[in-house]
């Protein structure tokens, strides 16, 4: 009696060690959050994969991945209120001329997939074909810059396009509304089109201008966070890193994850989607995330030269590969 007394006493002690130890390994997991730009998409696949199949976690981690909301992800970040967050490299660049500290830490795809995007039926082919037609956008003065900057080109006249607000109206809602182009990502509003059977012409930004093409989106972090906690930047970065590997590698399994992370998607687009955008995250790069020093400076000048920027950008300081993992790195 004694002895299953005493046995029923060590089962009940070694459980609760066991709930402490259990208790204690999440308890050193280090709270981060990490920002959306918009709402989930497939740019952003590769970090529900590092958290839902536990990248994040084996790094140390505890990532909560959340909406922008008003104040926008590169407030967020660079005010502190949150540790990570998906920017651009036109925000960071404009960011960083008005001594805002954010820091690009990794691109997410390697070449810029934006352009502008109509409908077949419009005959827009050229960037001459945009004169005495109306374009849709969200009203920053950069759209004009890039509009001028292409259609200079084409021997065109930006003065002669008519430019439009329409908020946030999505692509096909705007050309039901008589606008007749738009700027788009094709990775996720063409690739819709293609799925709706609807044909568009697209107009890439880099069929006009190697300066423009710049990484959009990437992963920023602030300078605080760099300088006084780079051991968390680098186990984010190397978790996410391995999140885009496995949506570049298995980009049918990762679509999944990011389905049922967020269920309100339209799986069938996810799915498409994640396919062709797998090969782009890292394209022609040696790995994924890398960043080069003249595209930061291209595209910079470029932002000079049409009076986007007051100074010249010290691009250096914009970025850095430093927390990326080494290539063959596990």
């Amino acid at each position: 009696m004694r002895k299953l007394l005493f046995l029923s006493i060590m089962l009940v002690v070694l459980a609760a060690c066991g709930n402490t130890d259990e208790e204690n390994s999440a308890n050193t997991l280090k709270e981060v959050t990490v920002v959306l730009d918009w709402t989930p998409n497939t740019n952003h696949t590769g970090l529900y994969v590092a958290r839902d199949k536990g990248y994040f976690e084996e790094a140390g981690l505890d990532v909560e991945i959340i909406m922008p909301g008003e104040a926008g992800a590169d407030q967020l970040v660079a005010a502190g209120k949150a540790e990570f967050g998906i920017s651009y490299q036109e925000g960071i660049t404009e960011a960083r001329i008005q001594d805002i500290p954010i820091v690009s830490i990794a691109a997410i795809i390697q070449h810029n997939t934006s352009g502008f995007a109509s409908l077949d039926e419009k005959n827009i082919t050229t960037a001459k074909d945009f004169e005495g037609k109306s374009y849709g956008g969200w009203g920053a003065p950069v759209e004009k810059a890039v509009l001028g900057s292409i259609m200079q080109q084409d021997d065109a006249d930006v003065e002669k396009v008519e430019i439009v607000s329409i908020g946030d109206a999505d692509f096909f809602t705007s050309m039901q509304q008589g606008i007749d182009f738009a700027w788009i990502y094709y990775a996720w509003t063409g690739v819709e089109a293609e799925l709706r059977d609807q044909p568009i012409n697209m107009i890439y930004l880099t069929d006009y201008s190697d300066k423009l093409d710049y990484y959009t989106p990437v992963l920023a972090t602030n300078e605080t966070m760099i300088e006084e906690d780079p051991e968390t930047v680098k186990q984010f970065v190397h978790a996410a890193s391995k999140g885009y590997e496995f949506a570049i590698e298995n980009p049918d399994e990762a679509a999944d994850v990011l389905i049922e992370a967020v269920p309100d998607l339209d799986p069938e687009l996810v799915k498409a989607s994640q396919e062709w955008l797998a090969p782009r995250y890292q394209d022609d790069a040696d790995q994924w995330g890398v960043q080069k020093l003249e595209v930061w400076e291209n595209y910079s000048e470029w932002m000079y030269e049409n009076n986007l920027l007051e100074k010249e950008l010290d691009s250096e300081k914009a970025f850095t590969n430093e927390f990326l993992p080494e290539k063959g790195e596990e």
